[in-house]
């Protein structure tokens, strides 16, 4: 965790609007560190427990353009990036892997909520959650980490080989080299050839909905 936080403060997140240095992630940092030293973090349960007072994110609408890739879905058909992501529902997008055992279960946890949340919307909106471990994480293992989190036919994962997986990490600028230096991130967009909102940080599934809400009702 400690080195995760020294790569919160040292990072600077590249955005549409500028780049967002150190001093921006500090809270973020804070609330991280402040978790870790919890009396649950000091007395050997596991830490990630506490992730859920890490209340701190933070927001920017950025544009990407998609790399003409193609992933394969959890249902092992091979698919355009490009196409999956542009069929014309809203978006809500997010990066793991199926062996983390950190970001990536709270992170997943939060997509399944808000999946619950979006009540008559549910179908209307397409979850996507992109492996950054494209040599473990086969469809058959994306199906049984999809099936731990509930997910619902509009919620997909994607695999593919190192080279469309790092291609896809880059475009979202969320690569940092080695998976266990990833961060938790989440993108939410109305429609294709609408901007991204990137939210760093653990995002809520109340976030998540409010996000949603706010750029459909914008589109």
């Amino acid at each position: 965790m400690r080195t995760f936080i020294k790569l919160l403060i040292g990072a600077c997140v590249v955005t549409g609007a500028g780049t967002v240095g150190p001093t921006a992630v500090r809270a973020y940092a804070a609330d991280a560190a402040e978790a870790m030293d919890s009396p649950a973090g000091a007395n050997g349960v596991d830490p990630h427990d506490n992730h859920h007072k890490m209340s701190g994110t933070m927001r920017s609408t950025v544009r990407y353009t998609l790399p003409p890739v193609s992933l394969i879905r959890d249902d092992g058909e091979t698919v355009s990036l490009i196409n999956e992501l542009n069929d014309g529902r809203p978006v809500v997008l997010t990066f793991i892997y199926t062996t983390c055992t950190g970001i990536c279960p709270m992170v997943s946890q939060t997509f399944e909520q808000f999946q619950g949340l979006l009540g008559g919307d549910r179908d209307k909106v397409h979850l996507v959650s992109i492996s950054i471990d494209p040599e473990e994480d086969t469809p058959a293992r994306l199906r049984a980490y999809a099936t731990r989190f509930s997910a619902g036919p509009e919620w997909q994962y994607y695999t593919g080989t190192v080279a469309t997986s790092i291609a896809t990490q880059k475009a979202f600028n969320v690569y940092r080299g080695d998976k266990m230096n990833h961060t938790p991130v989440a993108f939410v967009r109305a429609a294709p050839g609408k901007p991204w909102l990137r939210i760093d940080g653990f995002a809520t599934p109340d976030e998540l909905l409010n996000a949603y809400h706010e750029l459909v009702a914008s589109n």
